[in-house]
């Protein structure tokens, strides 16, 4: 898998090395928030083993976010493939470090994953899914060019389906 470069942020693939400093970052709460609650270290390295697994059978996966200017693993942002409503679906999600929020640095992860989708992967769309109460992820979703697509239940929680296809992308970028 290639590495996505942005003016702030590296995104690389995860490495076995990297469970010890992702299990400190999903055990914070702030971290966890809008999800089902933080992770032990070995649901930690059960994430990373299937992000991993992922990558070696070729499939889009999540990548970890290097801050560069302290060189230092701040989350994630990728891809994700999950079932929704009986439907095959690529996620871009995003989790970051809560001392790294505020500063756009989620928009600038998940515009490049946005763009590495429809630009390398040639992927037809891509969708967010983000709990209604999490407004900073609605905003990152909305500055990544999507728009709220339907509301539905997912994993037993309310939520909404952000979208985005690769030819709404390239009709905004003029392209089209």
């Amino acid at each position: 898998m290639p590495v996505l470069e942005t003016p702030c942020l590296i995104l690389c693939p995860f490495r076995e090395e990297d469970i010890d400093l992702l299990a400190e970052l999903m055990a914070n709460t702030g971290f966890m928030r809008f999800s089902l609650g933080v992770f032990t270290r070995e649901q930690t390295r059960a994430f990373v083993d299937k992000i991993i697994g992922w990558e070696r059978r070729g499939l889009p996966s999540q990548f970890a976010l290097i801050h560069r200017s302290d060189n230092r693993l701040i989350g994630y942002c990728g891809f994700s493939h999950q079932q929704v409503d009986g439907t095959e679906e690529i996620e871009i999600g995003y989790r970051l470090d809560p001392d790294y929020w505020s500063r756009g640095l989620a928009t600038e992860g998940a515009q490049a994953v946005r763009d590495h989708a429809f630009r390398d992967l040639k992927l037809p769309r891509v969708i967010s899914l983000i709990h209604p109460d999490n407004l900073r992820s609605r905003r990152v979703a909305e500055k990544n060019g999507m728009k709220i697509e339907k509301k539905t239940v997912f994993r037993g929680f309310p939520t909404l389906v952000f979208a985005i296809s690769r030819k709404q992308r390239l009709a905004e970028d003029g392209a089209g």
